[in-house]
């Protein structure tokens, strides 16, 4: 049987990871650099590659240990090619490409977004993996994306984007300006549970009947918000003294946090509901560092119920970058048999989805 090895540097996140043949993860190890870049209030390209220089050896002895195999097993490499910060990306790809010349196995260049899209057919369990069929609908729900993509035999499509920021960049500012710091996601969604929804904001629709997403409008109404509290809405990087503690909140600030979160996950449900209304979706996947999300994963999973769509979520552990989804998609994009560049692939900072061509026959037995 097969077995890839993942190589994920796209951003902030060095990972290495095995996966055999039939899809079950045999390790995934990564480091992160939050703590890195928080203290800058956001992640500086410069600072993540030279990380990535620094973690990724001592990450792929882990991930060969943790997997109980030689590199000499591995028959395929991947790793991700784009989009993210081409220094990042250029390290994992350089060393990806070097250790599968030098065992003389191929090269699968992955998109980064795809590896996301395709993280929930695979098992937290550690079992194989579900097929991957050929007609699907994935929301890719991240800090730098909020996409909607239509897989089919005819190609990938975008359905739906965000036109302004995405869902992931705005848990970040809104945490910011509420001064609760970096990364947003995880302390806002805590936080939004102790709070009660008294002030819903209205889901923004375009009048070109759009199936698009904005969440900029919702940042602006966060800020005007918190000035109306009598909260000055915090700018800039901020020092540790400047945050506010989690234990003396103001219950008007847990209020306009649940309100928030409110607003991203009804927006996301009105989007799903329209596109759904355009013609049935057979299956959704959901994945990206948002859909680690408790209210976006019970509301969705709610929302298939109710539709009688199939939903399925990222594991938790899959939702950020992680080698695990990048080795799955090298594979399944290998089983496909679709072109690719191989080693010859760049790193590219940009790398539209729909230019890709369809995944074919791609069910793994």
């Amino acid at each position: 049987m097969e077995l890839v090895l993942g190589i994920e540097s796209s951003c902030d996140e060095t990972s290495v990871a095995l996966v055999r043949g039939d899809g079950t993860i045999l390790s995934s190890v990564v480091s992160s650099q939050v703590a890195t870049h928080g203290r800058y209030g956001g992640v500086v390209p410069e600072i993540a590659a030279r990380a990535h220089l620094t973690n990724l050896p001592g990450l792929l002895d882990a991930a060969l240990a943790e997997g109980g195999v030689p590199l000499g097993d591995v028959s395929l490499v991947a790793a991700t090619a784009g989009p993210g910060l081409v220094g990042a990306l250029l390290v994992g790809l350089s060393e990806a490409k070097g250790i599968a010349f030098g065992l003389g196995v191929p090269f699968v260049p992955v998109h980064h977004i795809e590896a996301h899209a395709l993280s929930p057919f695979l098992s937290p369990a550690g079992g194989a993996a579900r097929a991957v069929p050929e007609r699907f609908l994935a929301l890719a729900i991240s800090g730098g994306h909020t996409h909607v993509f239509r897989y089919a035999p005819e190609g990938i499509s975008c359905l739906a984007r965000t036109r302004d920021d995405a869902a992931g960049e705005a848990f970040d500012k809104v945490a910011k300006m509420s001064g609760l710091g970096y990364p947003g996601g995880p302390v806002v969604d805590r936080l939004a549970r102790l709070g009660r929804r008294t002030g819903p904001f209205p889901v923004p629709q375009f009048k070109d009947g759009s199936r698009d997403l904005s969440f900029s409008g919702l940042k602006t109404a966060v800020r005007e918000r918190l000035l109306a509290l009598g909260l000055e809405p915090r700018t800039g990087v901020l020092a540790a003294r400047e945050l506010r503690g989690e234990e003396s909140l103001p219950a008007p600030l847990l209020d306009l946090l649940a309100d928030f979160q409110e607003a991203v996950v009804a927006q996301v449900e009105d989007r799903l509901t329209r596109l759904h209304e355009d013609g049935p979706i057979p299956l959704l996947t959901v994945s990206g560092g948002v859909a680690a999300n408790g209210l976006l994963r019970e509301r969705l999973e709610a929302w298939g119920r109710r539709r009688g769509v199939e939903v399925l979520l990222a594991p938790r552990a899959l939702t950020g970058d992680n080698a695990a989804m990048i080795a799955f998609a090298g594979l399944v994009r290998h089983r496909s048999g679709a072109p690719h560049e191989g080693f010859a692939a760049p790193a590219r900072s940009r790398w539209p989805l729909p230019e890709l061509p369809p995944l074919r026959g791609t069910a793994l037995q």
